[in-house]
């Protein structure tokens, strides 16, 4: 049997973002437990880069990686 298993390396940002947006972003991960600030940040910026015209394969894995399997770590 074959698995394919990927490392991810990761960095630690330290971000500053309206309150509000902050606010919004608590309440979403409230009713979500399956979801962190990482996994949703991940999300976020990977779907932006990918609408902003990049088109490497690991952008677009890391998406769709970080949208469907609650397990990956990023």
């Amino acid at each position: 049997m074959v698995t394919d298993t990927v490392t991810t390396n990761t960095v630690s940002l330290q971000v500053e973002i309206p309150e509000d947006l902050h606010n919004c972003l608590r309440r979403f991960l409230e009713d979500r437990p399956l979801w962190d600030q990482d996994r949703t940040f991940s999300a976020a910026l990977s779907l932006f880069l990918i609408q902003n015209g990049e088109r490497d394969r690991c952008t677009s894995r890391i998406y769709l990686d970080t949208l469907f399997d609650p397990t990956v770590t990023i």
